[in-house]
């Protein structure tokens, strides 16, 4: 549990993605877009069924789809699903007798979402308002949970991975990409909102996260780094050199 102030954490990240939901060619301390994607190893033939628009304010860290493993029909539900990339990319693999879901609690990228939903036809798509640490769904409502470069912004990562834990059914995957570091970092940087809007701040040491997660109930089987993705400021970088800051992709399984 860190120390910072949540209200002004919650307004800066949603400053920050309303931002990229806007005005994805803006600058970021981080990368957008298809190309960024791609980089991250996005297969082609599934960005080609992703609308281009939910693409351009793509802001993930890593691809975990092929962990996730999901098979037709399933339901799945994306944390954090900003414009939709991951959660357009999960309906295609569930198919239209599946159940994709997306959770944002940012309004302008759950409006762009939705409206590149209706236009491109995802039926079995929906978005809805709500906070990653309190999920309002049923126990046990879904095959899977994914989330990318989020969690790093959650205050409280226990609860986040509690709540996962909760609405998957038994056997049930988490499969997720986000920041980590190999150091603690000090709390000049865990208490600065600013610095955890820019997903530095928020990055739990890699060994207390993987224990949150199993913790939480979940068996990690499988966590890979992530080396092609990196920070674009100076000072991002920074911290990523002085604190071991990384992205990475994990497969959680629920007993």
């Amino acid at each position: 549990m860190i120390e910072v102030d949540r209200e002004e954490l919650r307004a800066k990240v949603q400053a920050v993605y309303q931002k990229v939901a806007e005005e994805p060619r803006g600058e970021f301390h981080f990368e957008l877009g298809r190309g960024l994607a791609l980089k991250l190893g996005y297969p082609g033939e599934l960005l080609e069924q992703i609308p281009p628009e939910a693409l351009e304010s793509f802001a993930g860290v890593g691809y975990h789809l092929d962990l996730a493993a999901l098979k037709p029909g399933e339901a799945v539900l994306d944390l954090g699903s900003g414009s939709g990339t991951d959660t357009f990319g999960a309906a295609v693999r569930v198919g239209p007798r599946g159940r994709a879901v997306g959770l944002d609690m940012t309004e302008a990228q759950r409006q762009k979402a939705h409206a590149l939903k209706e236009r491109a036809g995802f039926a079995q798509v929906e978005f809805c308002p709500g906070h990653i640490e309190e999920l309002p769904f049923a126990d046990g409502s879904f095959d899977a949970v994914i989330s990318n470069g989020v969690i790093n912004l959650a205050p409280d990562k226990a609860r986040v991975f509690s709540e996962a834990a909760r609405v998957l059914r038994p056997g049930g995957r988490l499969a997720i990409s986000d920041i980590v570091s190999e150091l603690e970092m000090p709390p000049s940087i865990t208490c600065n909102s600013s610095l955890w809007a820019s997903c530095i701040g928020g990055a739990m040491q890699q060994d207390a996260y993987r224990r949150a997660v199993e913790e939480a109930g979940l068996k990690v089987v499988a966590w890979r780094e992530n080396p092609q993705y990196a920070f674009l400021s100076k000072s991002a970088q920074g911290a990523s050199r002085t604190y071991g800051v990384r992205s990475v992709s994990l497969l959680a399984v629920k007993s």
